[in-house]
This record gives structure tokens, sequence and C-alpha cells, in this order.
């Protein structure tokens, strides 16, 4: 019973009063349906026409006027009342269906945009503590398995208002062999209990299942270029006939135990109906007709519990999906990074002295004993450029996160001329930044679309600016459809160089006051290096750049440089005065560098 209270409380926070005014329409045509059939015997009875034995009981109380109209009168008046009522019991049967219609779907989308919503605004260290195939997998597939749920939910409730309506009926006619009915009944549903418990693990299981295979098949998929050039395509397609072996088998298991329960509950209905009826004659001497009426509610109601059942059933196998999905939309609102802001009130801040972090230290886990950054003091001079350099893993990445706010430290503060970067301040600084990252991205749109998605109505000269600023307007010239060009998934049909130009010019579309480049030509050619190094030359004075460099040939005009080694800066200064420091890392670094190009 949590379990339907609880879909109930969610599906109520979406549809309100609009869910109960469909319960009480449910409940009309519960009753609609009762008059319709079980009244109708007994109002031909009364009428004279067929006489079933109903003398002196409740029904023949109600309907005895019938017995003073000639029965060629009643009987076009009986079936023209029946009519009337099957009318309007299909009329409010379809606008119920298409009510719940409304409700389902319109659920479906409140969760899945609740979830998408709450994922997006949800701060860095979530994505970096949650895989993304399991956010995928959630917001795909585990999000449109709630929608079945919903449906079981609805169909529940229906199945249940009728059911009790017909008990409520059946109670008037003979309280007495309905409460022995439903003992039986009492006794059915109890010995079904396992299958609710099996459909609830087998639920649990199916979401396992699902999160493994969308979580294989996004790793191969990036990862397709290494499984073909080491010729692992026969062990990878022996993990998916693997796994999803796994999946036919449990959705086979669900029809089985779907099948079973409703087999074991069919029979059961089946032998105590037998013996309900010979009960009632032996034991409870029910007249013919009083009998016969309750045959037929009871005939009629067993579907109905059986239905019940069912749906009980769909919604404990849905059930992980739904709880695993309201998890996660705790866990984003836990890591919400900041309040929902109208866009238009927060403007991109002007920085005017500089971006500073000081006494700065940081761990991605907070109870482990070591720091990404440690004691972290710098200084980063507005309109300038900045270059942070070292080994891979000593924290350059980390603190450029910092820096923009991705991240928070654990110790000291990020000041924005002398202001504490806060909640309160960190949107107004995200606007204020362009950034471009080691392996650029790219929808699989047109150029034009690539670019508009920063500036969605920036002008045709404004985007050829852009290009040009990028060393990227020569080559999107030479293509057949220019900025119209279609460039494949994550720009596939252009090279290495070209999609990192592309990306450039879309960050300096933005029009930003700081700029930031995360290894931007590290898998580069030297043409290309050449092309990215001449843009960022073009560039300096009119934005704070930060770059964080693999390859030191590009950083030769930065105004300040900074070495980290293991979370800790070891060296800052100018390109020129670093590399005279013989003994010390930048000039190892740069050295090594230069033996390779020899």
């Amino acid at each position: 019973m949590k379990d339907i209270l609880y879909f109930l409380k969610q599906i109520h926070s979406y549809a309100g009063k609009v869910l109960y005014i469909n319960l009480v329409a449910m409940t009309v045509v519960g009753l609609l349906d009762g008059i319709g059939i079980l009244l109708l015997i007994p109002m031909i009875s009364m009428s004279g026409i067929v006489n079933l034995g109903l003398e002196g009981s409740s029904i023949a109380n109600v309907f005895g006027f019938l017995q003073d109209i000639p029965a060629s009168v009643g009987l076009p008046l009986i079936l023209g009342f029946y009519i009337l009522i099957v009318i309007s019991h299909n009329l409010v049967e379809r606008k119920i269906t298409i009510r719940n219609a409304i409700i389902q779907n319109g659920f479906l989308r409140h969760v899945r945009v609740e979830t998408y919503g709450a994922v997006l605004h949800s701060n860095w260290d979530f994505f970096i503590k949650n895989r993304k195939s399991d956010l995928i997998n959630l917001l795909l597939t585990e999000v449109t398995r709630t929608s079945g749920g919903t449906s079981a939910f609805l169909q529940f409730m229906s199945s249940l208002i009728f059911t009790l309506i017909q008990i409520g009926l059946a109670f008037w006619l003979s309280s007495s062999i309905t409460a022995f009915v439903l003992l039986c009944g009492v006794f059915i549903v109890f010995l079904n209990r396992n299958f609710l418990k099996k459909s609830l693990a087998l639920g649990s299981r199916n979401f396992e299942l699902g999160r493994s295979y969308l979580a294989g098949i996004t790793d191969q998929i990036n990862g397709i270029k290494d499984i073909k050039s080491n010729t692992l395509e026969e062990s990878r397609v022996g993990w998916f006939q693997s796994i999803t072996k796994k999946m036919e088998q449990e959705q086979v298991e669900y029809t089985k135990l779907k099948t079973t329960s409703q087999l074991y509950y069919k029979i059961a209905s089946a032998l105590l109906m037998a013996l309900f009826i010979l009960i009632a004659v032996k034991m409870f001497h029910a007249q013919a007709g009083q009998l016969m009426l309750i045959i037929v509610i009871f005939s009629r109601l067993w579907p109905r519990v059986a239905g019940i059942q069912a749906s009980l059933e769909q919604i404990a196998t849905t059930l992980p999906s739904f709880k695993a999905v309201k998890s996660l939309q705790t866990k984003c609102l836990n890591s919400t990074e900041f309040e929902k802001q109208v866009d238009e009130m927060i403007k991109p801040i002007e920085m005017v002295k500089s971006l500073e972090c000081r006494n700065v230290s940081f761990r991605y886990n907070k109870d482990g004993p070591t720091y990404a950054l440690k004691d972290i003091n710098v200084s980063i001079p507005v309109n300038q450029m900045t270059a942070f350099v070292g080994r891979s893993g000593a924290g350059k990445s980390t603190l450029i996160d910092l820096l923009m706010g991705l991240n928070q430290p654990e110790e000291g503060q990020v000041f924005i001329d002398e202001t504490p970067l806060t909640k309160d301040n960190l949107l107004s600084l995200r606007r204020a930044i362009s950034y471009v990252p080691q392996d650029p991205f790219l929808f699989n749109a047109s150029i034009r679309e690539n670019l508009l998605l920063v500036m969605p109505d920036a002008s045709e000269e404004k985007i050829w600016e852009a290009l040009e600023f990028a060393s990227a307007a020569e080559f999107v010239s030479r293509l057949p459809n220019g900025l119209d060009s279609l460039i494949g998934d994550r720009g596939i049909k252009l090279s290495g160089g070209e999609r990192q130009r592309l990306v450039l010019a879309r960050a300096i579309l933005r029009k930003p006051s700081i700029l930031v480049l995360d290894e931007a030509t590290s898998a580069l050619d030297t043409e290309s290096e050449g092309k990215i190094q001449e843009a960022l030359d073009r560039l300096k004075g009119k934005m704070t750049i930060l770059v964080i460099a693999h390859r030191l040939s590009t950083i030769r005009n930065a105004d300040q440089v900074i070495v980290l080694e293991q979370g800790e800066i070891i060296q800052q200064g100018g390109f020129n005065q670093l590399s005279q420091e013989k003994s010390k890392m930048f000039s190892k670094l740069l050295g090594r560098q230069m033996e390779v190009i020899r």
C-alpha cells in the first residue's frame, strides 16, 4: 500500500485537483455501469416480462412501480433507460480516458523536464561523481518507464472504484453471500502477495541491467576508434550478446510472472465461484433471481480484481525506476549550483583589476589525504594572457575550474576585484567567460547553427568577424555551402584544427571578457597551432586570456606563466625569465620539448 500512496503523492504533486475530479468521474462511471447492466435484469423482472422470484427484495421495492406498467410499455421504457445509461457511461468513460492520457503524458513530461532541469543546474562536483551513462539512462529509459507505472496506477484506481461500487451493490442484494465471496477474494489476494515481491525484485534487476547496457554502449561508441584499431569487435559483440540475453530472460521472466499470477487467480476464482454457488444454494437458500444477480456481479467483478492485481505488479516493477529518478532529482537539488534567476537580470561581470586566488586549497575527496591544489596564491591581471603549465596531474585544469567557479575551494577564497566569488555573483562571472576545451565539442548541425548557439541574434557580419579572428574564415568560405555546411557528429567532417578554430570562433562570437583555453592546441599540427597562436595574438589586450599549455611554444607571448607541480605553484613569472632558470621545472619542460622538435 505504501507504494500506491507513493505514486498517489507524486501524481498529486503534478495533477492536483484534476486527479480527484477524474476519480469522481470514475465513480460515476462505476455507478452507471452497475445500473446499466446489473439492474437491467431486475427491472425486466419487475415489469412482469420474466419472473425471477425477487418479490419482497430490496430491488423489488425500488422498482415496484414497474409492476403497474403494461409489459408492452415497460420493456421499451426499460430498454430506453438502459440505452441512455450506456450512452452516458461511454461518454463519461471517453472523457476519463482522455483525461487520464493527459495526466499520464503530462506527468511524464513533467518528470522529464524536472529531472533534466535539475541535472543541468547541478554543480560540477555532481558531474565528477556521477557516470555520464547513468545520467543518460535515467533521463531516457527510466523516466519513460515511470509512465507505465502512472498508467498502471490510474488503471488501479479505476478498477478499485468499480470494485467498491459493485461490492456495495452486492451487499445491498445479500450481505451474507457477499461477505463470503469477499473472504474468498481476500484469501486469493493473500496467496498472490509473493508475486508483488517478485515484481519489485524483477524491477530492480531490470533497472541494473538497463544501466549496465547503456553504460557499455556509450563507452563503446565513444571508443569505437580504439575498438576497431585493436580488433576488439568480437569481444564487444560477445559482451553485447551476453547482456542482451540477460535482458531477454528478464522480460520472459516478467511475462511468466504476470501470466502465472493471472492463471492462479483465474483458477482460484473459478473454484471459489463454484463453491460459492453450492454454498449459496445449500446453506443460504438463495433465490434464483437474487443468486443470478450476485453471480453476474462477481463474474464481472473478478476480471476487475484480477486487473487490480496486474496493476499492482506493474507498479511494483516500475517502482525501482521511479525511485531512482526521484533519488537523482534529490541529489541534483542538493547539488544545485545557484538559484534560478531571470536571464535578463544577470549581466556579465566587468572585471577591472584582477581575478585572484588567496590561500586556496582543494580536494576532490573531502575525506582523502591528497590535495589537488594546496595553498594557491595567484593574481590574474585583467586583459593579459596568463599561462598555466606543468606535468599531467599537476593541477592545471583543477585551478582553471576553480577560477571559473565550477569547483569551490575547500580552504581560501577566489576574488574578483577584491569581491569574493560566491553563488550571488557566480552566474555573472560565467556570462563573462568563453571556454575552449581540449576536445572541441560541436553539434551535428551547420556551422551557422553551431555559432549562433552562444549568440542567437548575431549578424552575418559578426559571425564572419569571429571566424576571421579565429583564423577559420578561410576554410569556411571554401566549403560548398559556407556557413550552412553540415559538419557531422561532433564535427567529424572537419579536421582537428578546423574544429578547434571553429570552437574558438564560437567562443569569440560571445564577446567574452575572459577567454579560457584548456590545452586547446595539444592535439593540433604545427600549421593549425600557428593559426590558433595568431588568433590569440590578435585577442591580446582585448580580453583576459587563461591558457593551459601543453606545447610551450604557444605561450611565448604570455604576460605571465605559472608552473604547477603536485598541486602547488613552484614558479611564476614571464616566459623568458622562467626559461633562464635552468635548474627549475619550466626550463626542464621547455628543454625536453626542444629535444623532441630537434
